[in-house]
C-alpha cells in the first residue's frame, strides 16, 4: 500500500477534503467546505511573499502539500496548485499592488497563460480585451492573470527579436466575465472555465514579467525558474492522483486469483522509486537556490526529467491496473472511477503531451 506523508494536513482536513469530493464533482465546483478549508489554512497564499501577506513557504513543502491534497481529491489539489501558483506572481508585482491583492478578503488568483488577448497602450496603462480558456478555480477568483499581446495604435508592438511583445497582467474580477465552458470526463470540480475582458483599462503597474531578475520579492521562491516550478507542482498532482487510484485498486485487485496482485505491488514499488528520485532532484535544486545560486541548465533538465518520469510511471500504473479492477471501476458513481477520470483529464495537460 502506498502511503503519503500529509504535510500540513490534520486528520480533520483529510476528512473534510475527501468526504465532499463526490458532492463537489456533482455540483461541478469545490464544495463550500473545501473552499473554506483553502482559505482557513491560507493555502492559496502559500507561494506569495510574506512581505505582502503571503506565507512564502519553501517550495518542497508546497509541492508535498499539493501532492497530499491531490491524493485525497484530484480536483481540489489541482485548484490549490493552479491558484496558489498564480498567487506566486505577487513576487513579481510592485509591492503595494501585491499587498493590496493579497489582503483581499478570501483572495484567490485564477488565470490562463495563453496570449489570446490584446493590451492596447493607453496613457499610463493598457486597455485589455480578449478571452482566455482554462482558468481553474474561476468561480472563486478575486483576481485573474493573463498574457496579452501588446499593441500601440492598433498595431502589435515588437520585441527585440521582431516578434509580437507579450506581457503578463493581473486584473480584479470586476473586469472579468466568466463563461461556464468546462465539460470534461474528469476534474469537473475544478470549474476550469473560459473568461473574457472587454476593454478594461489597468495601470501599467498591473503588468509584470516572470523572471528571476524581474522579481520584486527577495526570497528564493522568486529565483526558482517558472518552468521548473510548473513541472514539479503539476507532476506532484499527477502522482497524488495515481497513488489514490492504487490505494482504491488494492481492495479490488486483492480479491483476484491471477497475477494482478503482483502487478499492483510492482507498480507501487516503481512509483515509490520515481517519487523518491523526483523529490531528491527538487530538494537538491531548492537548496542551491536557497544558497543564492542560479540553477544551471543541467539542474533544470533534471527537474524536467524526474517530473516526466514520475508522470510516466503514474500513467503506466493506472492504465495497466485499471482492467483488473472489474466492472465496479467502470461505474461512474464509484470513487475509483472518479479518480480514474480525474487522472486521465489532468494527464492531458500540454506540459505532459508536448
Amino acid at each position: 500500500m502506498i502511503t503519503l506523508p500529509l504535510p500540513g494536513l490534520h486528520a480533520r482536513d483529510v476528512r473534510r477534503i475527501g468526504d465532499h469530493a463526490a458532492a463537489a464533482e456533482a455540483r461541478r465546483f469545490l464544495h463550500p467546505v473545501q473552499q473554506a478549508l483553502l482559505h482557513r489554512r491560507g493555502w492559496l497564499k502559500m507561494l506569495a511573499p510574506r512581505s505582502c501577506g503571503g506565507a512564502e513557504l519553501p517550495l518542497p513543502d508546497v509541492v508535498r502539500l499539493e501532492e497530499a491534497v491531490a491524493s485525497i481529491d484530484g480536483s481540489m489539489g489541482w485548484v490549490l496548485t493552479l491558484c496558489a501558483g498564480a498567487g506566486w506572481f505577487a513576487g513579481f508585482l510592485p509591492p503595494p499592488i501585491a499587498a493590496d491583492i493579497m489582503h483581499t478578503r478570501r483572495v484567490c488568483v485564477a488565470g490562463s497563460g495563453a496570449p489570446t488577448g490584446y493590451a492596447e497602450q493607453e496613457g499610463d496603462g493598457y486597455r485589455i480585451s480578449g478571452s482566455w480558456d482554462y482558468a481553474s478555480g474561476a468561480p472563486m477568483g478575486t483576481h485573474f492573470t493573463l498574457n496579452a499581446v501588446l499593441r500601440k495604435d492598433g498595431q502589435p508592438m515588437l520585441d527585440a527579436s521582431g516578434q509580437p511583445s507579450i506581457r503578463a497582467f493581473i486584473v480584479p474580477v470586476r473586469h472579468v466575465s466568466i463563461t461556464p465552458s468546462w465539460s470534461t470526463i474528469g476534474m469537473r470540480a475544478t470549474a476550469t472555465h473560459r473568461y473574457a475582458i472587454d476593454g478594461a483599462w489597468v495601470p501599467k503597474e498591473h503588468g509584470f514579467t516572470i523572471a528571476p531578475e524581474a522579481a520584486t520579492a527577495d526570497g528564493p521562491l522568486y529565483r526558482f525558474p517558472f518552468m521548473s516550478l510548473a513541472y514539479v507542482t503539476l507532476a506532484a498532482n499527477i502522482a497524488g492522483m495515481a497513488a489514490h487510484f492504487l490505494r482504491l485498486a488494492s481492495d479490488l485487485v486483492g480479491r483476484r486469483q491471477d497475477n494482478a496482485s503482483a502487478m499492483l505491488s510492482d507498480k507501487m514499488h516503481q512509483l515509490a522509486q520515481k517519487r523518491e528520485h523526483f523529490y531528491q532532484a527538487l530538494d537538491r535544486c531548492w537548496k542551491l537556490v536557497e544558497q543564492g545560486r542560479t540553477l544551471a541548465s543541467q539542474d533544470m533538465d533534471a527537474i524536467r526529467a524526474t517530473s516526466l518520469a514520475l508522470v510516466a510511471i503514474s500513467r503506466c500504473a493506472v492504465d495497466e491496473l485499471y482492467p483488473y479492477c472489474g466492472l465496479y471501476a467502470a461505474r461512474e458513481d464509484t470513487d475509483i472511477n472518479r479518480v480514474w477520470r480525474d487522472f486521465h483529464t489532468a494527464i492531458q495537460h500540454k506540459l505532459f503531451t508536448a
